[in-house]
């Protein structure tokens, strides 16, 4: 390589020094006879300027926006007066001796320099940057996150080579399983009518590993699936998967929070409290209307169930819950219209008000309201009530909502990062659909051991060895500790409506597996993209993601998912429908 630094490295030492410099032109500017050159390259810019007695004048003068070039010259230091304070390199500058242009360019669809000077970006349609991705992983933003993910990355490398796991590659072409989500399927060229599924997550070879007595594995894993798109998902998704044997929940949780604290002290410099608070799950739904509930604010939910038991109110008289939260402004008509059709959207039959003026309670079902709720209620003078009644999970979920959609309203959420871990979870919930019980994480979850006697007789009330890890209000990993005897998992398997026979066919390897003798083990997965999103402040998981899919699941840069040609499909024994 002909260059001698990058472009984003100099600084007031380097003055004097000729340098070889190569990437692309930020912006030009040719102000009085003098060319000035923003050069960029992954490390960040530095001025380049050309004076006219240069024998390169003639060729700075024709280069444009995004050109690839190539300059030589004398770094030197700018006056006091002209410092770009905005820019780390604003210090200095190279007077150009040379200068090659490398590769000429195409006007970019949108504007990519801005953060380079240390200024905002323009806002582009996502679908535009998708379509161009190329470009727009030209701008700063791009940058500083994809390498904080590669931060992020080593620094899971270094933490748990230190701590005995073994990294192991698992295969991305694997049999079909039920584990919750819809498989990619792949078919087989050499065995038509056979197909292969791209995995959900690598949960049972882990498993089969520690059986194998690897002890502790990890892995940053490609996992696939098959469902709708939210903001922070995508089919194609990457995991931190870890397992480990002879351990029990506590190991797991421990090692997990000083690997999270390790990761922010290395990558952002930020030192965490250990430990991390826990909640139990029915606690967080209760206090909170999640299970990933966000704790960079208060604005907790109130039961006042009891308040209006028997009542006449018969809405709330005769609701399994009624669910209550103060929030801390008077809301207009029109906030609580929105906020009702936010809780409807969450299953709610409606959102109940009341506003507490004067000490007393007035508009909306304030005349239904008993006395008594002020005694049960932390509530101040000009705030609004708002009330859930229904289901118990409905009431929660939709007024959980309702409080998400507060905090950022009001400007409640906090900076920061507010770990949390929720557990016991139940084991099981039931299927309506189905009209059978279903698992809550997955079937190779291991119940509580203090719960067994309840797994035939109430098994509502079976807790599990199940855990979320939470950043807030994201789940950004789950894990547990899995049924390590065979017995107990064919006896899980029967309670899921899976008979001998369909789980010896789709789960037999598994299950022979244990029979060898299976130590104690659990472990847990995390979402690096959504993980690695809330360390870069973003939103989606789009913008950690070097090339992905849009809401879609399309990816608009290749076309892809796109048609192929019948010669392909032949070769694999498929006929589209309606084909004949």
């Amino acid at each position: 390589m002909r260059r001698t630094l990058y472009c984003g490295h100099l600084r007031e030492q380097h003055t004097g020094l000729k340098v070889t410099l190569e990437g692309w032109v930020n912006r030009r500017r040719d102000l009085g006879g003098l060319i000035f050159i923003d050069l960029r390259d992954r490390e960040g810019l530095v001025q380049v300027v050309v004076s006219p007695d240069a024998p390169c004048f003639a060729e700075a003068s024709r280069v444009r926006s995004e050109w690839v070039i190539r300059v030589e010259g004398v770094v030197r230091g700018r006056p006091a007066e002209q410092v770009n304070q905005k820019i780390a390199t604003g210090a200095v500058e190279v007077l150009a001796q040379n200068l090659e242009v490398l590769a000429e360019a195409r006007t970019p669809p949108f504007p990519i320099d801005a953060g380079w000077r240390g200024e905002e970006d323009q806002n582009v349609a996502e679908e535009v940057r998708l379509k161009h991705r190329v470009v727009d992983l030209r701008r700063k933003r791009l940058h500083d996150n994809l390498r904080l993910r590669h931060k992020v990355i080593a620094a899971i490398y270094r933490f748990l080579d230190a701590e005995g796991f073994i990294g192991v590659e698992t295969p991305y072409l694997t049999r079909s399983t039920p584990e919750g989500a819809r498989d990619f399927l792949v078919p087989s060229r050499l065995e038509p009518g056979h197909f292969y599924a791209l995995p959900q997550s690598p949960q049972l070879f882990k498993q089969m590993l520690m059986v194998a007595g690897y002890d502790r594995y990890f892995q940053i894993a490609r996992c696939f699936r098959d469902e709708d798109l939210r903001a922070d998902r995508q089919p194609d998704f990457t995991q931190l998967d870890m397992e480990m044997s002879f351990v029990e929940q506590e190991d797991i949780i421990e090692l997990n929070e000083r690997l999270a604290a390790y990761i922010l002290r290395e990558v952002l410099g930020v030192e965490l409290p250990l430990p991390f608070p826990r909640l139990p799950y029915a606690e967080a739904m209760n206090r909170f209307g999640s299970d990933k509930p966000d704790l960079r604010f208060g604005l907790e939910l109130q039961d006042v169930t009891e308040v209006f038991k028997g009542g006449a109110f018969r809405a709330f008289a005769e609701a399994e819950v009624v669910k209550a939260l103060a929030a801390p402004k008077a809301l207009s008509r029109k906030e609580i219209e929105e906020l009702e059709a936010l809780a409807k959207s969450k299953g709610a039959a409606g959102l109940a008000w009341a506003r507490l003026e004067n000490g007393a309670l007035t508009g909306g079902i304030a005349k239904f309201i008993p006395p008594t709720l002020l005694e049960r209620l932390t509530v101040s003078e000009g705030q609004t009530l708002l009330f859930v009644a229904g289901p118990w999970r409905k009431a929660v979920e939709s007024l959980g909502a309702v409080r998400l959609e507060l905090g950022r309203r009001l400007g409640l959420i906090e900076p920061g990062f507010k770990f949390l871990w929720v557990v016991d979870f139940p084991l099981l919930e039931w299927d309506e659909e189905a009209g059978r019980w279903t698992y809550m994480h997955h079937p190779f979850t291991s119940p509580n051991l203090e719960d067994l006697h309840l797994l035939d007789s109430q098994p509502a009330k079976v807790r599990a060895y199940a855990y979320d890890f939470v950043l807030n209000g994201s789940e950004i990993g789950g894990g547990s500790i899995r049924i390590h005897r065979r017995d107990l998992q064919e006896r899980i398997f029967a309670l899921l409506g899976i008979g001998p026979e369909e789980a010896q066919e789709k789960f037999g390897f598994l299950l022979e597996a244990l029979s060898y003798g299976a130590p104690p083990h659990g472990g847990i997965a995390w979402g690096l993209d959504r993980f690695v999103a809330h360390l870069a402040g973003e939103d989606s998981i789009r913008e950690v993601i070097a090339f992905p899919k849009n809401k879609e699941g399309k990816e608009p840069l290749t076309g892809a998912p796109a048609p192929v040609e019948e010669a392909q499909l032949e070769a694999l024994g498929l006929r589209l429908r309606g084909e004949g």
